[in-house]
């Protein structure tokens, strides 16, 4: 990778950041392609569990995709490459549509999370920010709308109500906002931002690897389903966790009264 995204291990957590500060951490083509790659590189590795994404800087997590990197026809519309590397792509970011990851993500937002990079950061699990951050979907104002998962998670995550004024409007919302509707789950000094996420993935990275992933997998596929059907998916992912060893060093763990030692098998 380039120096445009910084990929960390610690222990089993994996730090993924944006470092193009002086773009406000907006992505061209090769940084997104870049974050793909650090997304698969996450997923693939068995030795890591949690991962955290940020932007490097203290102004911008994300302002979405750096549109002065690509060209527009005289119609104004986006040329080919763009439409063929996001929209009918893996999205901006890599994990907003077509990568499935059912490790635990938190997205540390320090600042800016706008257009593509809220997007980004729906995209996560748990998401903290910063006093300063400030969030939109700014589609709208240039004429088109959310592309990359915007109008389908957001409505999840803070109801129709909510998503509707983002969406519709254009308008920002600062963290309080956030906070409020639930975008984002808890708000932190600046300083203390990306200590704050990664000691909470660490966290995340003591418990039981297979339950976070089968119940992130029930949470996502049963959107949408009928409540029986959701259901029978959610008790089979239990009877399928009853014949794992880590259900068998944590219940021992729990008798024993000591720390278990998952190993995610």
């Amino acid at each position: 990778m380039s120096e445009d995204i910084l990929f960390e291990r610690d222990n089993r957590v994996a730090i993924i950041t944006i470092n193009r500060a002086d773009k406000m951490n907006s992505l061209d083509f090769a940084a997104n392609d870049e974050l793909v790659e650090a997304w698969r590189e996450f997923n693939a590795d068995d030795g890591l569990q949690v991962a955290v994404v940020t932007g490097a800087g203290g102004k911008s997590f994300c302002a979405g995709a750096d549109l002065k990197t690509y060209t527009m026809d005289f119609a104004n519309r986006p040329a080919p490459e763009f439409r063929s590397r996001y929209t009918n792509g893996l999205g901006i970011g890599g994990i907003t549509r077509g990568m499935e990851i059912y490790k635990p993500i938190v997205a540390a937002i320090n600042g800016f999370a706008i257009s593509g990079g809220l997007e980004l950061a729906l995209a996560a699990d748990i998401r903290f920010c910063s006093p300063n951050a400030e969030f939109a979907l700014q589609d709208v104002k240039w004429g088109f709308h959310a592309c990359d998962g915007g109008l389908i998670r957001l409505p999840q995550i803070v109801g129709h109500g909510n998503a509707m004024e983002i969406i519709l409007s254009g308008e920002r919302i600062n963290a309080e906002h956030a906070m409020r509707i639930g975008l984002v789950n808890r708000i932190y000094p600046l300083d203390q931002l990306l200590q704050e996420a990664r000691q909470y993935a660490q966290m995340l990275a003591k418990r039981a690897p297979l339950p976070q992933r089968f119940a992130k997998e029930v949470m996502k596929r049963s959107v949408g389903l009928p409540m029986e059907e959701a259901l029978r998916m959610e008790s089979r992912s239990f009877y399928d966790l009853g014949g794992t060893e880590d259900i068998a060093e944590g219940t021992a763990s729990f008798r024993e009264k000591r720390d278990a030692n998952f190993q995610g098998k």
